[in-house]
């Protein structure tokens, strides 16, 4: 190798070095940058669609979180339907507010404790690609299932798995869902208790024992005007509070009205989009 031949390649060396160092600033400003309005954190937030629907369902949300800068990190979560979880796009290191869409390609699926172990399928794949040891979650209908079952079945009983830190739950029918489950007549206490409790709300009664007295929870319901959203009984959706408020770091709810307040429309709502920003990131 002549003279020449060593000279050049050492300047092109350290060309490749200092764009490195060049991207390497102007990532860490991009990360800083777009997330300054908000909390910046490296534990991702999880989307879970409802019975019959797909990630498509999340995008909304999603898309709403990137306009306003709170993440820069979105991947998709593929869940076959045998269970098994595949990571769809990368996360950058150091990526600021992750977010997992979920996408159940059984999205038919009646059992709650199955959805349950599905998320846990997950949620263990993003620990062992990313190594996350807490997570929050946004789910619609039946993904709020998911997460209850979730809590019950695995956490926080398997201090190895990823712990809960936030909970958002949109339209959740914890005690019933019109043709399907419902006990006509039924009201919840003062507590949030259900008057008549169905199977799988009852399985649920344990999280007033375990739920984690770390985790905020919100609770977004709507009503279209006869204290439903069309879909959901108002007494439905608010009996989760009977099964996590004594122990929940905190609990709120939020009713929605209006035409997007309807079952399937809430999770394409920008009031349930601010709603979501201000809880997971502003607070």
């Amino acid at each position: 190798m002549t003279k020449i031949t060593k000279k050049i390649g050492m300047v092109c060396l350290a060309v490749i070095i200092i764009m490195a160092a060049l991207l390497d600033i102007y990532v860490h400003n991009h990360q800083t940058k777009i997330a300054s309005n908000y909390q910046q954190t490296n534990i991702p937030t999880v989307f879970l669609h409802g019975f019959g629907s797909n990630y498509h369902a999340e995008q909304h949300m999603v898309r709403a979180i990137k306009k306003a800068h709170a993440t820069n990190g979105v991947i998709r979560a593929e869940v076959s339907k045998t269970g098994k979880a595949t990571l769809v796009g990368h996360l950058r290191k150091n990526a600021v507010n992750p977010i997992v869409m979920i996408n159940y390609q059984n999205n038919h699926e009646r059992s709650y404790r199955t959805d349950g172990k599905w998320l846990r399928n997950v949620l263990q794949k993003l620990q062992k690609t990313y190594h996350f040891k807490k997570f929050n979650t946004v789910s619609h209908s039946v993904g709020n299932e998911a997460v209850m079952y979730y809590m019950a079945d695995f956490a926080p009983q398997n201090k190895k798995l990823p712990q809960l830190n936030k909970e958002v739950n949109i339209a959740g029918h914890f005690a019933g869902i019109r043709g399907y489950d419902v006990i006509k007549g039924n009201t919840l206490n003062a507590q949030g208790k259900p008057k008549y409790m169905i199977s799988t709300y009852r399985a649920l009664l344990k999280l007033r024992k375990t739920y984690p007295q770390s985790v905020a929870v919100l609770n977004i319901y709507g009503n279209i005007g006869d204290r439903s959203d069309g879909t959901v009984q108002n007494y439905s959706s608010k009996s989760l509070r009977y099964l996590v408020q004594e122990r929940a770091k905190s609990y709120q709810e939020l009713e929605m009205k209006g035409r997007l307040a309807q079952h399937s429309k809430l999770h394409s709502s920008p009031k349930v989009d601010q709603a979501i920003l201000k809880f997971l990131w502003e607070e």
